[in-house]
């Protein structure tokens, strides 16, 4: 239904005159890609999170989170159009020199998808072509964990201690596979040195977790070397005491949802406050 919904959307946006020949102000083609000579960009989104349903088998769908980006293009007025068929196999080849692969292509209503995906550097990125007579539209995701703008506050995870012990706490960032705790960690830390300050009597494990990606004994050193990292922090940074603190890393042995799904292993990721 929803690629019904696309398609008729693109043949209702054929409905207006071609007037407008020039790149949608601000717009400019994606890193991975340049674009069919003789069309023009009419429409761009750039979002800075955001999640899509990638197709990737009949009846089968993949959601992707990440930076997200949007396109529409329109064939430019007495250019040549190219066939649907012209315009994905095009975009497949491109992912393909670079390294990248076809992950599912099928065609629906006339309009031929594709979908592409992109590891390298690190990094994973995904792509979905939808196109049909005279315009063809793109959807990328930049795979990427959400930057938490908000964060627990020390009281929120007093109550949470005090009622069960432990607080779990999702604002602390690492690079993957790193331990080096990342600029944006700070506003959580800040929290955690004013829950400390406001409890004279606090004491507290900082415990790492980990998900069950990868080697077992690299994790559990992994999440050990996170929570020093962690303690560390707070004692250089923001004056607590060392006498209130210990590291603990549990690596992925208690595991607060499914690793069978990206969405699980997110919120396995995590470093937990428990009481001493």
């Amino acid at each position: 239904m929803k690629k019904f919904i696309a398609y008729f959307l693109l043949l209702f946006a054929g409905i207006i005159p071609l007037i407008a020949q020039d790149d949608a102000e601000g717009s400019k083609d994606p890193v991975l890609f340049t674009r069919m000579p003789g069309y023009y960009i009419s429409r761009c989104d750039d979002i800075q999170f955001d999640r899509f349903e990638f197709t990737v088998g009949p009846g089968k769908t993949q959601a992707v989170e990440g930076h997200s980006l949007f396109y529409i293009y329109w064939i430019k007025e007495n250019a040549q159009p190219a066939s649907p068929l012209q315009i994905t196999r095009n975009y497949t080849n491109a992912i393909k020199n670079i390294g990248g692969q076809l992950v599912y292509q099928f065609e629906d209503g006339g309009a031929q998808y594709v979908i592409l995906k992109l590891v390298k550097g690190g990094k994973e990125t995904w792509a979905q072509m939808e196109a049909v007579t005279n315009s063809y539209t793109l959807n990328i995701i930049e795979k990427e964990a959400m930057s938490q703008d908000v964060v627990a506050d020390a009281s929120s995870m007093a109550n949470s201690i005090r009622e069960s012990g432990k607080v779990a706490v999702y604002g602390i960032y690492f690079d993957t596979g790193k331990s080096v705790l990342k600029p944006e960690s700070q506003p959580t830390l800040e929290q955690i040195s004013k829950l400390l300050k406001e409890d004279a009597n606090l004491k507290l494990y900082v415990v790492g977790h980990t998900d069950n990606t990868g080697v077992f004994d690299a994790n559990i050193k992994l999440s050990m070397e996170r929570a020093t990292s962690v303690v560390n922090a707070l004692v250089s940074e923001f004056s607590v005491s060392s006498s209130l603190l210990k590291a603990c890393g549990n690596g992925p042995t208690s595991p607060v949802a499914t690793n069978d799904t990206e969405e699980g292993r997110a919120l396995n990721r995590r470093v937990e406050l428990v009481k001493q």
